[in-house]
Order: C-alpha cells, then structure tokens, then sequence
C-alpha cells in the first residue's frame, strides 16, 4: 500500500483480499452515493464574513455525510449467498429453480425495509416484503407444534401446553435457528423505534420470520407434509425441558385431588430409606403410595422436603406421561397433500359445492370445478390417541381468578403415616440399644 497526494493506494490483490468486501467488489467501492463534489474554498472576503457555509448534500442520500451502514443495507444479498443458503437447507429441491433467488429474497426481506427503500429511492419500485409469509407461516407452526406436544403429552396442562408451543416455535427460537441456517447475512431490514402506535422492532423480531416465511413458502410449493416435515426437522426435534414449566404451590394438594379425580385411593406417605439421621446433614428418601402402586419418590434434609418433592415427582409422571412414537398419530397428516394455487378457485371451489344439495350428510362437489385434485392422495386413517384428564385447579399457577373453599392444606392426606413410621423405627432402634 502506498499514497499518492494522500489517498490510499492498494498495491496487490494480496491487500486487497484483506478488505472486509469481497475483492470482486472493490472496484465498484466507493459507491456512486458516497461521492460528493469537493467545495471550491472560499474567498478571503466570504472567509471574513458571517455567513454560514452552505454543506454539500447527495441527491440519494438526503444529509451533509454519506451513511455507509444505511447504505450497506440497502444492498441486496449477492447471488452466491442465496444460492448457498438455499441448497444448505434444502430449498433447492423444493422451490422452482427460475424463480428460487427472486423468492429467496423475498423471504429475506422485512416489511420494515421498505420505509428505508423509499427514503432513498422514492421512484424506484418498492421490493417484496415477506409479511404474508411469515403470517402464515407464524400460523403453520403453531399449528404443527401445538398438534405434535398434545398428541406427544396428553395429560400436559394447559398453560405449560402454551409455554412449550412457545419455547419450540416462539420467537427468539426463530431467530436462533435462523442465524445457525446463516440467514444473518440474508435480512434486509430497518429498525424501528418505539412508537405510541407500534413496539419497537430489534434485530430478532425480523430475523425470525424468515424461518416463518420458509415455512410458508414450502407449503406454497410443495405441500403440508413437507412443511410439516421441515417444521420437525428444525423446530421440533430440539429437547425442550417441560418438566421446568411445570410448578405447583402446594403439591401435596394438587395430588390428592387428582388422585380423587381417578377414582383411587388415597395416597399415603412411606419412608424408604434415610442415613445420617442424628447428624447434621441427614438424608430422607420418601415415597408416596396408592394402594400397592407407587406414584412418586422424593429425597430432602427433612421429612417435609421429602414429601413435597415425592408429591411433585409423582405429579410430574402423569402430566410428563409421554406417547411412544410409533403410536404417534397427528391431526394434520389427514390433510390432502395439495391445495387450490389460488385463493380465487378456492373461494369459486368452495361456493360451487356449498351450492350443491347435501346427500347422506355429505356435500355434492360440482365435478367441473374439484376443491382437490384426483391424484391428491390422503395418509392413513387418522387413530386419535387418548384424551388426557383436564389438569385439577391447584396445579395451576393460582392466577385464575378463581375462588374455592377454604379447607385445610393437607385435609385427606395420610402424611402422619409417615411420622408414625419414623416413631416406631426410632422407637425400635432405641428398644435394641
């Protein structure tokens, strides 16, 4: 590297490989918007004078000085980086290969983009936004999540149900799995304040609809069991811990009516096994029984601490009871394996068969205009799988708003089995020394 009149001069393509662009782009750098026209000096007289300097300004980009990061997000993603992208993902075998780039980038692009391409291209043609997309997409895996937890863990309540949908298809789990596809350098985006009339938009929030529009654009082009199978492979075969979401406040209650709730007998507190007792870190292992089954095991420095968490641990096995997965069965895999392109035909589709007279309970479709192909093939007869018992109320949060009775905290409970157990092993133990 050398200078010449105090510009910098790269001397190698050695050097030049060194630059944060591509070598193939420096020829184009600095861009066109970056080039302003040097002011002529002044004269000794308009030196002297208070008049303010007049600052130079560019046509493109509105201001005294060039904004390079605004300008850096204005440009589009090179052809390699998409191409990459999709044949890393498996687009490529999905999407049409004329048009993969084109939709590629439109899956790339947030609405937000669009006020920053207007300000400093007002006659240019606005860029497509992938908002619809990632609407339906955001709906697709909900859809798929939802399905897969409830026929996975159906006695799973209801809120940690809505927390484990949104810690496997939520928002920040969109963003991560977008930045480990390398979709970062893909989003075309702009930030945006908080407003009275919208939230603040971060780099996250717009990084997550691209897996959301991806979602969206496979079951466009392809079909619902290939976004369903793309929804699997990426979102829902990570490990979620939904023994973490379940909390309760008082378990020993929350069991008991559950206990009640099946029809079987009450449960009882049993000390299995304890060491250190006369020391200063003694150890209880207790376990809580129904009739001759065993429902949980708990250990803790005292009895209570036992219980409470053999209470909690034998809760956590019905809620966590999971279905094997070759008795897996989903609603969604019912759905044909195409629809209508069009929303057109499906509005035209479905009015021409809702206009048909119903015949044995089932409606007429005109045979000019199918809702589905012919070839459209359905999976097999869909087998639901057991319906889970709707979670008691005390093992819920407690912000229902619901009010109960009052009653003892532990009415039914056979805890004091467990003292007397313990009474009579020390009793026991003191006979013999």
């Amino acid at each position: 590297m050398s200078r010449v009149h105090g510009r910098r001069v790269y001397s190698s393509a050695a050097t030049a490989t060194k630059l944060a662009i591509a070598a193939s782009h420096v020829k184009n750098f600095p861009p066109k918007e970056a080039i302003v026209p040097i002011a002529q000096p002044r004269s000794k007289s308009a030196r002297s004078s208070k008049s303010p300097r007049i600052p130079n300004t560019n046509a493109a980009f509105p201001g005294s000085f060039f904004n390079a990061a605004e300008w850096a997000s204005l440009q589009p993603p090179p052809s390699t980086a998409v191409s990459a992208f999709a044949h890393r993902t498996g687009l490529a075998d999905i999407l049409p290969a004329d048009t993969l780039e084109t939709t590629l980038r439109t899956a790339c692009t947030h609405s937000s983009f669009l006020s920053l391409h207007s300000r400093y291209y007002p006659t240019s043609p606005a860029p497509v936004h992938n908002a619809n997309l990632s609407t339906l997409g955001n709906t697709l895996l909900g859809l798929f999540a939802s399905e897969y937890i409830h026929a996975s863990y159906p006695h799973l309540p209801l809120r940690v149900l809505k927390a484990s949908v949104s810690a496997y298809v939520g928002p920040l789990t969109c963003a991560s799995i977008a930045q480990e596809m390398g979709a970062v350098s893909l989003l075309r985006w702009y930030r945006r304040s908080n407003t009275p009339n919208a939230p603040a938009l971060l780099h996250s929030d717009a990084l997550a609809s691209i897996p959301r529009a991806l979602v969206a654009l496979i079951f466009t082009h392809g079909s619902i069991d290939a976004a369903r199978k793309f929804a699997h492979s990426f979102f829902l075969s990570r490990e979620v811990d939904l023994r973490a979401m379940i909390k309760f406040r008082n378990p020993k209650r929350a069991l008991l009516e559950t206990v009640d709730k099946f029809g079987r007998e009450r449960p009882k507190s049993r000390l299995l096994k304890e060491t250190g007792r006369f020391s200063q870190s003694p150890v209880f292992v207790v376990g809580i029984y129904s009739g001759q089954d065993k429902l949980g095991e708990g250990f803790g420095s005292s009895l209570k601490m036992a219980e409470y968490r053999a209470a909690e641990d034998s809760l956590h096995r019905l809620y966590l009871t999971c279905t094997p997965p070759h008795l897996l069965s989903l609603p969604s895999s019912t759905l044909p394996t195409s629809f209508p392109r069009s929303l057109a035909s499906l509005a035209s589709n479905i009015s021409a068969a809702s206009s048909q007279p119903p015949a044995s309970s089932e409606l007429t479709p005109d045979p000019n205009a199918p809702v589905f192909a012919e070839e459209d093939a359905f999976e097999a007869a869909y087998v639901p799988g057991p319906l889970g018992e709707p979670e008691v109320l005390y093992a819920s949060g407690g912000k229902s708003g619901v009010v109960m009775p009052k009653r003892k905290p532990d009415a039914g409970w056979d805890g004091d089995v467990l003292e007397d157990e313990v009474s009579s092993r020390r009793s026991a133990e003191d006979d013999e020394s």
